[in-house]
Formats: C-alpha cells, structure tokens, sequence
C-alpha cells in the first residue's frame, strides 16, 4: 500500500477524525504515490491514522476511513446505506408517501465521503466527483448504488466535469454510468407535493437545488394574498411555492435565459395547484440591477438567494460587500412590514460574518428590521461535527418596517 508519512506533531487533527490532511502536514509519501490512488497515513512515529484519497493541492488527503479498511464495492455499499438510512430515518425517505420524491444521499464529509456528492431524482442518481480518487472510484460507487436501490435505480450519470480537478490518468468525462431503457434525459421530480423538470445534463450543479427544500415550503406558509419577488430564481423554485401558497403576484428574475426558460416550464406543471387569480411574470435581466430599481413598496416579500459570491479566501471581502450592498437595496424596496428571507451558500462566508453583512446593509437603509428566523440547510445535507466546514447554506427572515 501507498503511504503518506506527517511531519511530527501533525497528527493531532486526524485524532480528532477531521477528514482533511493538508499538504503543509506531510513530511514523505512512499511507494510512488500518484494523483488519485488510496493512500495510508502514518504519524511522524509510524501509527497508522487513516486512509484516503491523494492529491496535489492543499488538501492533499481526503479520509475514507479512520479504520484500516479494504475500499472495496462493499466499503462503498456500507456508506451508502448509512447515507440511506440516516435520509429515511430523518422521513425524508418515505414508502408511505410520495410527496418527495428526490433528496441527496451523499454529502461529501457530512456523509464520510469526502469529494462525493449523489442527488438522487425519483429513480436517476446525479453524482459529481470532488477529487480525482473519487472520479476513478465513480465505477464501485455505480455498483454499490445499485445494490442499494436494486429495481428503484433507472440511471447513474456522472457530471464530474466542472468540480473534479483535470489531473491523474484519466481524463474527466460526463455521461451515463448506468442506464436502463425506461429513463430520460430529463425527469420530473416531485417536493412536497410540488413538481418540477430537472435537466441533470445540462442544468446548474446536479440539475436542481435540493438543500432549499425546507426553506422554499417556509415561503409557501408566508405567501398567501401576497406580491413575492424572487431574486435569482434559477428554474423557479421559490416561485412555484410562493404560488401554490396562495401568492396574488409572483415576480422570477434571472439572468439565465434557459433559467427562465425552465422556471416557465415548472410554473406550468403545477398550474392546477394555484389560486385562478395568481399571476406570474419571469424577467431575464441581471438581479440586482432589478432591484436596485424596483418600485418602492410594490413586493410584500422578496426572495433573496444569489450564487455563491466567493468560493476562496481571496474573494471574502469583496463577496461580503456584495452582501451587504444586495440586501440593502432589498430592504430598502420592500414594503412595510414586508418579509425578506435572504441566504448566502459561500462555505468561507460564516454565519456570523453573513449576519453582519445583513446589520450593515439594515443600519445603511435606517429601516427597523427585525430577525425573525434562521435558516440552516436540512437533513440530507448533513454536517460532520468534526468537520464543521460543511455548514454552507444560512439563511435569515427578515421582518421590515
């Protein structure tokens, strides 16, 4: 086996099952390791710690596993069924029902993968490789997601092509791992009873954002008679709520013309559940230009929820001004006593510098807002509590007057 050696008193973070050895930590590899390959980590004094991927960079291993376990189809099937269970025991798996239809099995670190993510969609798992080491494992992950979901699985297809690193012997590809005659190219999901077509292949991400689940059915419950604008709309999530909810208006922006596209589309497939008075109107035009001139006072509650502004350290500041100057001109437009539910998905953008952005932004407007809520990503989005890192998405309700 491969080996990675740490520098003395290096290994501390790994006792404590942190998933991540940084390069700065490793003192010599042996056996001529390569970008990808399964590695064993040893202490300075030789103690086995764990086991992982390897790759150039700075997070140079990610562990698998803490235990000196073989990686075989079987490792991958236990995982997953842990993944499944947690989802099932969390009732977002249900055989009794049928209202959701689609959630994430693996969440990277939170689900002891590190460099995996899978989105399961009513039959078709969407998987995107974070590393090289678990794009070349992408064939044993297919196998232990069918012994997982035996008849249930319709496709696997890989969209590795935008996070895995193009590094190692293989060249990254997407495609089908794994497709029986049944399944299409694009599928209808169901959430909370809602519906909506997710392009896996082309589509943002996976096709679909699972981890808002929660907080678009908390909009539903605030929408009733309502004008809801819905900033950054992508393919209309939030708006499809907010007009089963009983909204009297509801406004989609997005600069996407295929966004806008797809948000016409699920607003059509849910027709049947709206008010016969709701309207709907889409706007392809950039977002925040949109509501830097938006009527004073017109939308009783606006639906903040940009991509994320930095995904390095180098990019904090100038993503948390983005913040700031994105919510003041909200709380600036919206009426009074209206209701703002604002969210960041910047991993390196903590809850409390959000926050602070969002008081800023509050105290530049000289309006009274008041916190009404928070806002966190749900279950089948889990954070690892030694590896806290992996609470990306927070979200505060804003109550203005």
């Amino acid at each position: 086996m491969k080996r990675v050696y740490l520098k003395k008193g290096r290994e501390e973070s790994l006792k404590r099952f942190h998933p991540w050895v940084f390069s700065g930590a490793i003192l010599k590899h042996t056996g001529g390791v390569k970008e990808g390959d399964i590695v064993e980590i040893y202490s300075f004094h030789d103690e086995f710690l764990g086991c992982g991927h390897y790759q150039s960079g700075t997070i140079a291993v990610r562990v698998l596993s803490f235990d000196n376990l073989a990686l075989t189809t079987q490792f991958w099937q236990m995982r997953l069924e842990r993944a499944y269970r947690a989802r099932k025991l969390a009732g977002i798996i249900s055989d009794e029902s049928c209202n959701t239809n689609s959630y994430r099995l693996i969440h990277g670190e939170g689900d002891l993968l590190p460099g995996l993510i899978v989105d399961y969609y009513n039959g078709v798992a969407v998987i995107q490789a974070h590393s090289v080491g678990m794009y070349i494992s992408l064939s044993m992950v297919t196998d232990a997601l069918k012994l997982v979901y035996q008849d249930k699985l319709k496709a696997v297809y890989n969209k590795s092509l935008s996070t895995a690193p193009q590094k190692g012997e293989s060249k990254i590809e997407d495609g089908y791992l794994y497709r029986d005659n049944d399944s299409s190219e694009i599928g209808v999901i169901k959430e909370n009873g809602l519906r909506f077509f997710v392009d896996w292949e082309e589509g943002q991400k996976t096709g679909f954002f699972l981890d808002q689940r929660e907080n678009r059915d908390l909009l539903r419950r605030f929408a009733n008679g309502k004008k809801v604008l819905n900033l950054f709309c992508y393919t209309g999530g939030f708006s499809v709520y907010a007009m089963a909810g009983g909204a009297e208006l509801t406004h989609s922006v997005d600069s996407s013309v295929n966004a806008i596209e797809m948000t016409e589309k699920n607003i059509e497939l849910n027709r049947d559940l709206y008010n016969s008075g709701s309207e709907h109107s889409s706007f392809c035009t950039d977002a925040i230009e949109y509501i830097k001139k938006a009527e004073r006072g017109f939308y009783d509650i606006i639906v903040v929820d940009p991509p994320a502004f930095a995904k390095h350290r180098g990019a904090l500041p100038n993503a948390l001004r983005a913040y700031q100057r994105l919510n003041q001109y909200a709380i600036d437009a919206v009426k009074d006593g209206g209701i703002i539910l604002t969210y960041s998905c910047s991993q390196i953008v903590d809850k409390t510098s959000f926050s602070e952005a969002v008081f800023s932004a509050a105290a530049n407007s000289g309006r009274d807002v008041t916190i009404i809520g928070r806002l966190t990503q749900p279950a089948d989005h889990p954070v690892n509590i030694y590896h806290p890192e992996g609470e990306y998405l927070k979200g505060l309700v804003l109550m203005v007057n």
